[in-house]
């Protein structure tokens, strides 16, 4: 299916979709997967009711290319995106972490950009004190920060650290794979899950220059494992990696005033019996910190588990039906009352209704349709 021929399916599904005025009280951005649909390529928005769980349309915001993930400035109203540079970087491009101030009505105006410090850029992050955003280089295994100036606009390269290495699987880890960036609560730490190489890099942080500091002991996951992202929990004293290329989930205490992890346990993300295919995606800890989640591309699955706090162990409750191929990415809104599964194969997105007893999901509306979507992030009204 052509571009102008999608865009018009795209249009015809949505005319009948209305939301009551003034019900939404969010936005949703949607990074996408669309860098060859010239005519669809860029970053989404819709209204999201934090009430019902409805979704409005969704509406092309900003053309960009490969826009991928997004993050949100922890006090201004600018959102970053990952995806290639719009104009020339000389030796540092193409790849790039673009700024967008965000409207009132929720429009995007781009504000500047600047150099992803490697190739094949792939996940990025914000710092609690809004100095630095952090970025993933999946092609070359680097990770690197970018000082932020005040309004927020990419100003400069930092730090850039290229990690060598690889791991057993020859079709994907013949050499490191920086696939995610996250700074701890303590914003004192940042890790770095690195596919290629089944580990878990850890640096410190110094938010007043947005340096990189020492390399730490790294989380060690099992050979051939993957590791792609990560969640703490909300006390910060765990994290849970899931790991691509096996379809676990690597529990581990973490230390955060040492940054030392202490590994806990591995859990499967998939039934036993289950013999195809599959590579999982995203990785989420409940609000509360009684629930994690993580999803399942081929199986097309979100798992859902009940977390002890006192050791982080997990306890598999379902798995349910993601709505869609490709379950790329979801996220829990900041009630805690929903979740909204990108299902990139499936061109839609899928409101999960979370029990917030029970931890267990039930698809709540009708799909959201939307281009290749593989990143959701919740923005709250003005």
């Amino acid at each position: 299916m052509g571009a102008t021929d999608f865009t018009g399916r795209v249009l015809a599904l949505l005319a009948g979709v209305t939301m009551a005025a003034g019900a939404a009280e969010s936005w949703i951005f949607i990074g996408t997967h669309t860098g060859g649909q010239s005519e669809a390529r860029g970053i989404y928005r819709a209204a999201f009711d934090t009430e019902t769980g409805a979704l409005g349309p969704s509406e092309l915001v900003a053309g960009h290319e490969s826009p991928g993930f997004l993050a949100l400035h922890p006090t201004l109203r600018v959102m970053y995106s990952i995806g290639r540079a719009r104009g020339d970087l000389g030796d540092d491009g193409p790849d790039a972490v673009a700024a967008f101030g965000i409207a009132a009505d929720g429009g995007l105006e781009f504000l500047g950009e600047a150099p992803a410090g490697g190739r094949g850029v792939c996940h990025l992050a914000v710092d609690a004190a809004g100095t630095t955003v952090a970025v993933a280089n999946y092609g070359d295994g680097s990770f690197a920060t970018v000082r932020l100036d005040d309004r927020g606009i990419p100003d400069a390269l930092v730090s850039r650290i290229r990690v060598t290495g690889s791991g057993p699987n020859e079709a994907r880890q013949r050499g490191a794979h920086a696939h995610g960036v996250y700074f701890d609560h303590g914003n004192r730490h940042l890790l770095v899950p690195d596919l290629g190489t089944d580990r878990v890099h850890l640096r410190r942080f110094d938010p007043a220059t947005s340096e990189l500091g020492e390399a730490l002991g790294p989380l060690v996951c099992a050979p051939g494992a993957g590791p792609r992202h990560l969640a703490f929990s909300p006390c910060n004293r765990h994290v849970y990696v899931i790991n691509e290329l096996d379809s676990t989930l690597q529990v581990a205490a973490y230390d955060a005033d040492s940054g030392a992890f202490d590994p806990v346990e591995a859990v499967a993300t998939l039934p036993a019996d289950y013999d195809g295919g599959n590579t999982t995606a995203e990785v989420e800890v409940h609000g509360g910190g009684m629930f994690v989640y993580a999803s399942n591309r081929g199986h097309d699955s979100l798992a859902v588990f009940r977390r002890d706090p006192a050791d982080g162990t997990l306890e598999l409750i379902e798995r349910v039906p993601s709505g869609g191929g490709h379950p790329r990415h979801f996220k829990i809104d900041p009630s805690g009352r929903w979740l909204l599964c990108a299902n990139r194969d499936a061109n839609n997105i899928v409101v999960f209704a979370i029990d917030q007893e029970t931890g267990r999901l039930t698809a709540t509306g009708d799909p959201l349709v939307t281009p290749s979507p593989i990143c959701v992030l919740f923005v709250g009204r003005q």
